[in-house]
This record gives C-alpha cells, sequence and structure tokens, in this order.
C-alpha cells in the first residue's frame, strides 16, 4: 500500500494517541490490545512508506512508542487525542488517502474488538472515527 505523499512522524504520533484513545476509552488499557496494536504496526503500518525517525527506525514504531508513553501517563484525556488527530487530519489532507483512511479505520476496530468484543463507548469512538475519515 503507498501513500501519495511521505507521511511524517507527526502523522504516526498522532496515530498512536487515537490507537490509544481506543484502548483506553473503557478506562483500562488490556494486554490484547496493546498485541493488536503491535501487530498491525509490524504487519500493516511498517509498509505504509519508508520513512525513518532520527535513529534510522522506520516512522511507523512511532504508533508504537506514542501508545506506550500515553499508557504510563496518570492523567489522560481520551477525547482531547481523538479531537487533536481529528485537527492533524483536516490540516494535512494529503496524507489521508482512501487506503490509509482504510488502514486507520481497521486498526481501531481491531483493537476495539481484541478483548471482549466492542462495547458502547468503543462502537461510538469507532462511528466518529468513520464519521470524520469520510469527510473530504
Amino acid at each position: 500500500m503507498e501513500a501519495k505523499k511521505k507521511l511524517t512522524l507527526t502523522f504516526y504520533q498522532k496515530l498512536g494517541a487515537l490507537f490509544y484513545a481506543f484502548a483506553a476509552i473503557d478506562n483500562s488499557i488490556r494486554e490484547e490490545e496493546i498485541k493488536k496494536l503491535k501487530e498491525f504496526v509490524k504487519k500493516k503500518w511498517l509498509t505504509i512508506d519508508e520513512l525513518d525517525d532520527a535513529f534510522g527506525t522506520d516512522a511507523a514504531y512511532q504508533i508504537e512508542i506514542v501508545f506506550d508513553w500515553l499508557s504510563q501517563q496518570e492523567h489522560n484525556d481520551i477525547h482531547a487525542y481523538f479531537d487533536e488527530f481529528v485537527a492533524y487530519k483536516n490540516e494535512q489532507k494529503h496524507f489521508f488517502t482512501r487506503p490509509v483512511k482504510k488502514l486507520i479505520l481497521e486498526t481501531a476496530s481491531a483493537i476495539s474488538e481484541s478483548f471482549s468484543g466492542k462495547n458502547k463507548s468503543e462502537l461510538m469512538l469507532l462511528a466518529k472515527l468513520a464519521i470524520e475519515l469520510k469527510k473530504e
């Protein structure tokens, strides 16, 4: 899968925060959710482009780095992470190709589904994300 434009570290960092929001929306992050995120990063996000960070590591790992960092923080505003992602998407629309949007939804859905299926909070957040990603 190719992106039309070369993605940035910020792009992957915003995704890390977004996916953290999906895992933490029910006030608890489960091991299954972490495993599912890492699986998607390795199997799908690493193939998006060939951008490396300052250490020569594939930039897609920023998704995991931000997710892990947020997991260790005491106070997190889940809805703020979602809103920041939406603001970024609206500012950088050229990064959000149809395949990238599809993979974002697929990843968020898989994280939500990974532990006992999707709960009401996750379903509502997924619906909001789907609506935002349909906007041009």
